[in-house]
């Protein structure tokens, strides 16, 4: 009895930071959603479902929805695979010393602010006169590209950018999954004469299905909330919108347009976006197993 008081006594902190914090602006938000609202405005007239119709018929809106699908799948499909393969080849190393090493240097780029980050990026990586990358481009022969003010490039540019900044995180993730495999699967799969690669797919792989289904639900909810990034580097949202996403058309709507009403009716359509790749995610990821 005593350690179920001490539990709850625990658990009040984080109950009362979900209510306030992301349960209350949920309920807000939803109800804003249905209202006129302006807060410089006294009188915001409820609407009902105005603002949801002004949505589907709004080309941004499909826009920035457009450039929010394509960013968020490319990402995550390129940062599960290269996270995957490096930490396989991490794993491979005898030393823990030489582990730790590697890992810290993915990593690092995590800490760094990503403000920061994009603005070096920016002014350094993609600039079009005397960039790195042009630089990289002229040196193989070919010419030089720019990077965020051509409609063809610019979301490449933020992708390439977002999976520097946040590869490291699963990394990590992965690397704590196989250093959580036991060795003695390993070792009898040599004994059947099974190699690495056979090792990596037939052993490797299924074990780590948890922890893929955990990092392919977290990334695709971070990925979904980028912001940061869209905002320094494209500027304006990029030639022809090619740089907006949902998460930058909300602000914009909300806090330079003062349009809170439709910016909410936006957020409440992202919410559920997010909420049901999650729950189908989470479904088709159910892992029953042990070892």
């Amino acid at each position: 009895m005593r350690n179920k008081k001490f539990v709850l006594l625990i658990l009040i902190p984080a109950f009362f930071h979900l209510a306030v914090f992301m349960l209350m602006p949920i309920i807000g938000s939803g109800v804003i959603s249905f209202m006129d609202y302006n807060p410089l405005r006294t009188d915001n007239a409820f609407i009902g479902f105005d603002n949801y119709v002004r949505m589907l018929g709004d080309k941004v809106f499909y826009k920035a929805l457009t450039n929010t699908l394509i960013f968020v799948f490319s990402t995550v499909a390129i940062n599960l695979v290269l996270s995957l393969t490096l930490a396989a080849l991490i794993s491979q190393l005898k030393s823990n010393k030489s582990r730790s090493f590697f890992r810290m240097i993915v990593f690092i780029p995590c800490v760094a602010p990503i403000v920061a980050s994009s603005v070096v990026w920016g002014g350094i990586v993609f600039r079009t006169k005397g960039g790195l990358l042009n630089m990289i481009a002229n040196a193989c022969g070919g010419n030089a590209v720019n990077w965020l003010g051509d409609a063809n490039f610019l979301m490449i540019s933020v992708i390439i950018f977002t999976l520097w900044a946040d590869i490291g995180y699963n990394v990590i993730l992965f690397s704590a999954g196989m250093d959580g495999i036991p060795a003695e699967i390993y070792q009898a799969s040599e004994i059947d004469g099974a190699g690495k690669w056979r090792q990596f797919f037939s052993l490797t792989l299924p074990l780590l299905s948890r922890t893929f289904a955990f990092v392919l639900i977290m990334t695709l909810i971070s990925q979904f909330q980028m912001f940061a990034q869209f905002e320094v580097l494209a500027f304006k949202n990029g030639p022809q919108n090619s740089g907006l996403v949902l998460t930058s058309f909300i602000y914009k709507t909300a806090f330079v347009y003062k349009d809170m009403g439709y910016a909410s009716a936006i957020s409440m359509f992202f919410f559920v976006i997010i909420l049901v790749i999650t729950l189908i995610q989470q479904r088709l990821s159910k892992v029953k197993w042990e070892y």
